[in-house]
């Protein structure tokens, strides 16, 4: 995955410059999710690594994305196929994704807990990240019976494991020591 992440990102780099400076964030971002699915569909997939000509392919995905393309969004697609380019779509869809969500100030967190969390205690929740982090928080929630209780809270790179089991794993790990 890493080598199609170093791939996809000058791609994405270029489709989000290209759309904050046409102030089409969220029409990039749908446009790009669309060819991605398209891309990754197992068909498609086939098709694309046929023996068919490169106009051929571009063809065919351009026409199966039909009107989720604009002439801009067309010539993306273009441009990546010609480069060989169009199985890192998904990629570039994700590197897009946290180039918008940089620029807007928004951080996406994984909440796992033990038991459902209220509207309330998501609310506030979300109200301490976001001091925390300095920016808008979009959350992530799921249930986990197993960590007893407490809250796993995953945010890019920096996790805080309040649960239950974290804190027995940490007390077993410190005794064997």
């Amino acid at each position: 995955m890493s080598e199609l992440t170093t791939v996809a990102r000058p791609y994405a780099k270029a489709a989000f410059d290209f759309a904050l400076e046409k102030g089409a964030l969220e029409k990039w971002h749908d446009m790009i999710a669309f060819a991605a699915a398209v891309a990754d569909d197992e068909q498609m997939s086939t098709f694309l690594s046929s023996a068919e000509t490169l106009e051929k392919k571009v063809e065919v995905f351009i026409n199966v994305c039909g009107e989720q393309l604009d002439e801009n969004g067309q010539n993306f697609v273009r441009l990546m196929a010609e480069n060989g380019r169009l199985k890192a779509l998904s990629a570039v869809e994700k590197l897009y994704s946290d180039f918008r969500s940089e620029h807007e100030k928004e951080v996406t967190v994984d909440v796992t807990s033990a038991v459902k969390l209220t509207k309330k205690q998501q609310d506030n929740l979300a109200q301490t990240l976001e001091k925390r982090f300095s920016r808008k928080v979009k959350l992530n929630c799921s249930v986990d019976a197993a960590i007893v209780s407490g809250l796993y809270i995953k945010a890019g790179d920096t996790v805080i494991d309040g649960t239950v089991r974290g804190k027995l794993e940490r007390l077993a790990h410190a005794l064997q020591s």
